[in-house]
Parts: structure tokens; C-alpha cells; sequence
């Protein structure tokens, strides 16, 4: 099992932390929040971002922030999700509160390392670092990136189970194994919004009809306008929680 730290252990490694994110599909990193505060995790959350190391390579890493909940108006879990945590997260930083919970934001795997229960790992590692902060909780907008019918509802498919009654979806099952209590979906956890020539260079799909496409990968369809020019990625993602 590869060595597992956190950021703040081994900094040397923050630079790295983008060598394989193409394993996320492509239109994937074209998410605004995404991209205005992701790459600042690290940086200001060195302790309770984790990484994996083997023969000196990064085969995986995870991050979180931190963030108060609840509060007079966070009372409950946002439907904005992983957007909008992510959103809290900086907001209650640059406000000098103190926070007293966080969410995992990825634990993203290199793909030559998957099936070694890594994930596993490495979400307990997230967990620890996260307790030792003193915070009471770890939720986590779930991508159940195992859900292959765009069309299927998220609320549907969160029910679907194994004989054992673990969740049919892997991501959903690793963090259930390790304690968490799935709480609801989070409908709008995402926002991708492009013009065509931006989805088909993300895609290489023709986008050329105005509707709903499935596009390999995406949790539900792509809204599509040709009139006007665009198309819309709203992702449904799933809050759990993890007491800690």
C-alpha cells in the first residue's frame, strides 16, 4: 500500500497534484467555481488535504475544506453542493471564521492504481486529518460516478442496492463501508455552461440540435439551445456524512 500523508507533511507535492486529472472527463474542468478556487485548497488547507505516494510518484490525493454548518443561514446541507461548499468554504476564510466541519471536495485515483482499495485509504485518511482539526463532521458531495443512465433520476438511483445492502454505486459504498450516512441529493452540485464549439471541443460531439444529449460520462443529460448558442451540465451529486 503506498505511503499516505497529508499536503501539509510532504508540500513538495502540491505542484503535482494535476498529473493525472485528465482523469476526469474533459468538460469536467470547466466548472467557474471549480476553477476559481480549487487550485487554492492546497494552499490554504495543506492539513487536511491528503496525498499518496509510491517509489516517490503521487498516485492519488484528496481534498477537503473547511467550513461552519450550521448556522443562522446555513441550516441545511446546500442543494448547490459541491459549488456552493466549495463557495463556503472561501467565504468563511476570507471572513476569519473559525469552522467546525468540512467536506471532501475529490479523492482522485491514478487510473493505473485503481482496484487496490486505495479509495478506501484514502477517504480514512481524509477522515483523520479532518478529526484531528477538531472538526465534528465530514461530508462529502458524492459524484456516484458508477450511475450509467443519464436519464435515470438521481433520488432513483441513490436507492438502488447490493443483496449485502450496501448502495449499488462504488463511491456511494466506500464511504457508507466507512461509516457515512447518505443524507440527501444535491441537485445542482455542479454548473458547466459553454457555448457549442466549447461543448464540442469538450466532447467531440456535434451539439447541433437543440434538446437533451447524453454525453459520455455526465451523470444526466446536456441541455442543449441552438438558437441560442449554448449548453447547459447541471450535475446532480449526493451529500453523505461522516461523524467523526
Amino acid at each position: 500500500m503506498p505511503e499516505i500523508t497529508t499536503l501539509a507533511e510532504r508540500p513538495e507535492y502540491q505542484e503535482r497534484m494535476y498529473e493525472f486529472a485528465d482523469a476526469w472527463p474533459a468538460f469536467m474542468h470547466n466548472d467557474p467555481i471549480g476553477n476559481a478556487f480549487m487550485s487554492q485548497v492546497p494552499v490554504h488547507f495543506p492539513d487536511q488535504c491528503v496525498v499518496a505516494t509510491e517509489h516517490g510518484d503521487l498516485v492519488a490525493h484528496g481534498r477537503s475544506v473547511p467550513f461552519v454548518f450550521p448556522d443562522e443561514n446555513r441550516t441545511e446541507l446546500p442543494a448547490g453542493g459541491w459549488d456552493r461548499v466549495l463557495h463556503w468554504g472561501f467565504q468563511d476564510l476570507r471572513n476569519d471564521r473559525t469552522p467546525n466541519v468540512s467536506s471532501a471536495l475529490e479523492i482522485l485515483i491514478r487510473p493505473s492504481h485503481l482496484g487496490r482499495g486505495l479509495s478506501h485509504a484514502m477517504l480514512a485518511a481524509m477522515r483523520q486529518a479532518v478529526k484531528a482539526k477538531g472538526h465534528t463532521a465530514l461530508y462529502a458531495p458524492v459524484r456516484p460516478n458508477g450511475k450509467t443512465d443519464a436519464h435515470q433520476p438521481m433520488t432513483e438511483y441513490v436507492e438502488q442496492l447490493r443483496p449485502d445492502g450496501l448502495p449499488q454505486d462504488p463511491w456511494l459504498r466506500v464511504h457508507v463501508k466507512a461509516g457515512a450516512t447518505i443524507v440527501q441529493v444535491a441537485p445542482r452540485s455542479m454548473v458547466i455552461a459553454g457555448s457549442l464549439d466549447e461543448w464540442r471541443s469538450w466532447t467531440g460531439l456535434p451539439f447541433d440540435t437543440t434538446g437533451d444529449v447524453v454525453v459520455p460520462k455526465a451523470l444526466v443529460p446536456v441541455h442543449v439551445d441552438v438558437e441560442h448558442n449554448h449548453a447547459v451540465y447541471v450535475e446532480p451529486n449526493v451529500w453523505v456524512r461522516h461523524d467523526l
